[in-house]
């Protein structure tokens, strides 16, 4: 048992450093040892660890394989937390493919249990996710409502990370609905947090963020600088996704303010990236991109390479 535990916690060191099949090593060893020793909740928390890397290289179809065994096996031994965990990644893998109102389902669900067993971070957890789905479908009282139960319940346990993760989610929102002002209030508070529990990745989330607030209202140079520090923070821990999509970020300041050539520089930086995580719709998003600068200086067959290529992964991610 403790082997199978130990090669889950390397497993999640690999995943959380961007190392998506390293990861997968670790968590099918973990998941015949607890087979072996007949440990069902040990092995409900291996199947949902490889659900989410899955879910976390764009393999949707393959984490839901995952999250539902586990789920079996969370209800058989009365596992009700990890119940709820399970049900949570699963709405959140059916939020991610497009499927809102299977989402909410699956969240719905989850709340009350959540409730039941008093796991009020987990409850905070499942209402940022219900308050996300809102968001995605344009309903953004709906996620400021949601998001702002989560903030309530958050500070009540003195759950900073997670109050700043919620914070960047109503700065999120405030973006979309075109209040730049309000978005960077809450990202800034956001920030704030971030630095002070030494939370590096999510920092440089958010100072992505506060670059796309720039970028949205024509300061592209405040944008930049933004971006560049959050590229830095980056590569520092090693977050190759994110990496990946501040560079995106980068190339469509320089594409925007007429710099096709230094645009295609940062998208071709990004472009191996995706493709080393494994993460399909970020490569898709970057081969949209590259058309979309081929297209901008008049290379309309160079474009069309680019999109062809993009088409049939936004097909496999089922990204409508």
């Amino acid at each position: 048992r403790g082997e199978a535990t130990t090669l889950n916690n390397i497993g999640l060191v690999y995943s959380d450093i961007g190392q998506p099949q390293e990861a997968l090593t670790y968590y099918q060893q973990a998941l015949t040892i607890s087979r072996e020793v007949s440990d069902h909740r040990g092995e409900a928390t291996t199947l949902n660890n490889i659900g989410l890397v899955y879910s976390d290289i764009g393999k949707p179809q393959e984490a839901l394989t995952y999250y539902q065994q586990a789920l079996l096996i969370m209800r058989e031994v009365s596992a009700r937390r990890g119940e709820a965990a399970t049900l949570t990644n699963i709405g959140a893998v059916y939020s991610a493919i497009g499927q809102p109102q299977q989402a909410l389902t699956y969240f719905q669900q989850a709340l009350p249990i959540r409730r039941e067993v008093s796991d009020r971070a987990g409850e905070a957890i499942t209402l940022n996710n219900i308050g996300l789905v809102y968001s995605d479908i344009g309903e953004p009282q709906q996620a400021l409502t949601y998001y702002q139960q989560a903030l309530t319940i958050l500070r009540e346990v003195s759950d900073r990370a997670g109050e700043a993760i919620t914070l960047n989610n109503i700065g999120l929102v405030y973006s979309d609905i075109g209040e730049p002002q309000q978005a960077l209030t809450y990202y800034q508070q956001a920030l704030t947090i971030l630095r002070e529990v030494s939370d590096r990745a999510g920092e440089a989330i958010t100072l992505n963020n506060i670059g796309l607030v720039y970028s949205d209202i024509g300061e592209p140079q405040q944008a930049l600088t933004y971006y560049q520090q959050a590229l830095t923070i980056l590569r520092e821990v090693s977050a190759r996704a994110g990496e990946a999509a501040t560079l995106n970020n980068i190339g469509a300041v320089y594409g925007a303010i007429g710099q096709p050539q230094e645009a295609l520089t940062y998208y071709q930086q990004a472009l191996p990236i995706w493709r080393e995580v494994s993460d399909r719709a970020g490569e898709a998003a970057t081969l949209n991109n590259i058309g979309g600068v081929y297209r901008a200086i008049g290379q309309p067959q160079q474009a069309l390479t680019y999109y062809q290529q993009a088409l049939p992964i936004w097909r496999e991610v089922r990204d409508r």
